[in-house]
């Protein structure tokens, strides 16, 4: 049987398109920024083909969960219940630590990422732990105090976002050297799958959506679809841009911004020596920094107060921002140079277990399921647990993946 068919509720085109701007972007975030550097070192057609198929994957898990939320008809909808009652209370705590790595990973990286495009724009590298502060408390404060004045900031910054991205397109385009085009690595092609993941992870909003959409599993559809292939062609673009700009090895390549965990905005704007390049591209990448920050530290915010309040029976606001921020802040601190390897995390381990695994399973599950849409989930299922072993591997050192670009 195929995923359910909720009864359209004749929404128009104007939902599908703003339920698709909503879920592209927050596909534009942290992920991108690092794209064209862990995949550059692949080379252009390997990171062409492991985005779809990455992409893929995340398509089809969102349309099991959207189904499922559809199917719940509830605004209270989320994930640690879903995984409860298909698989009990193991699946429940697998959600939440999942979701947990995710969202603490992901401020990591905003923390870390932030301050390195601030500090070198400021010349103030030598100086990361006082960046990391500045640039930190603002976007602390700022999602602690109005959650109705950050919707309006976020739907402004989005726009900005997506008219910026065109500008650096376009910009950079002229400094593209076409050999660079045909330097492929397949070997290192796994290395890549944690952070293509994380680029196209938006399914925390999912129940969002799926109840601003009247739960019309047809727009739904739609919406993601768009969404996610406005996602993908920024990230195509992104990547031949960044492949094209930045020399391989040397200094400012990809091998150096990979090996000190740089996004690509900082490398990008030493070779093309612009300032209102650099000036765009740093202000780019800070906004899509700032954009995803907002919202995933509102869904950590909301997801501790939750977890605090109906666990442990405890209902402290300072508790829960203290909670929220303090570690990914502390972690920041102490390792600087963890914005790659954060988002490597986070993909490689929290969202292939949450938006991989765990959907994937529940179908398999059960039986009512038609034939081609469990043979797809069991496809999506290996290919999620295939990226989790190689990232378990690679964090505890048993398996060594590195770019022949390195010498190796």
């Amino acid at each position: 049987m195929a995923m359910d068919r909720t009864r359209s509720t004749g929404l128009g085109a104007g939902a599908t398109i703003a339920a698709a701007a909503l879920i592209a972007g927050n596909l534009v975030g942290a992920g991108i920024l690092g794209l064209p550097i862990n995949t550059g070192l692949a080379g252009l057609w390997p990171s062409l083909l492991a985005m779809v198929a990455g992409g893929a994957m995340m398509f089809l898990t969102a349309q099991i969960l959207g189904d499922q939320a559809a199917r719940s008809r509830s605004e209270t909808f989320d994930y640690p219940s879903l995984y409860e009652t298909f698989l009990g209370s193991t699946g429940k705590w697998a959600a939440i630590a999942a979701n947990m790595i995710i969202l603490y990973g992901l401020l990591t990286a905003y923390f870390t990422g932030g301050a390195k495009i601030v500090a070198s724009l400021l010349g103030m590298e030598a100086q990361q732990t006082l960046v990391t502060l500045l640039f930190a408390v603002p976007l602390i404060t700022l999602t602690c105090i109005n959650l109705s004045l950050i919707q309006r900031l976020n739907t402004m910054l989005v726009l900005i976002l997506a008219g910026t991205f065109a500008l650096l397109v376009f910009m950079g385009g002229g400094h593209i050297d076409a050999s660079r085009m045909s330097y492929t690595d397949w070997a290192f092609l796994p290395a890549t799958l944690p952070i293509i993941v994380t680029a196209f992870h938006f399914h925390n909003i999912i129940p969002t959506v799926t109840a601003n959409l009247r739960w019309d599993m047809a727009t739904f559809r739609r919406a993601v679809l768009l969404g996610m292939l406005l996602a993908f062609v920024m990230n195509a673009l992104w990547v031949t841009v960044g492949i094209g700009v930045i020399p391989l090895t040397g200094e400012n390549s990809i091998l150096d911004a990979w090996k000190t965990n740089t996004p690509a905005t900082v490398p990008m704007g030493a070779i093309i020596q612009s300032t209102s390049f650099t000036l765009f591209a740093s202000f780019f990448a800070l906004v899509a920094i700032c954009t995803s920050f907002l919202a995933n530290g509102l869904g950590l915010l909301s997801f501790l107060r939750d977890l605090t309040l109906n666990t442990f029976g405890v209902n402290n606001r300072l508790l829960v921002v203290a909670l929220t921020f303090l570690p990914p802040l502390a972690i920041g601190l102490i390792y600087p140079d963890i914005f790659l390897k954060a988002l490597d995390i986070v993909g490689g381990v929290g969202i292939v277990i949450l938006f991989g695994i765990l959907p994937t399973l529940i179908v398999l599950m059960d039986r009512r399921r038609g034939p081609i849409l469990r043979l797809l989930c069991l496809i999506g299922l290996l290919f999620a647990a295939a990226i989790l072993g190689l990232e378990i591997m690679s964090e505890t050192g048993l398996l060594r993946l590195h770019p022949h670009a390195a010498g190796f």
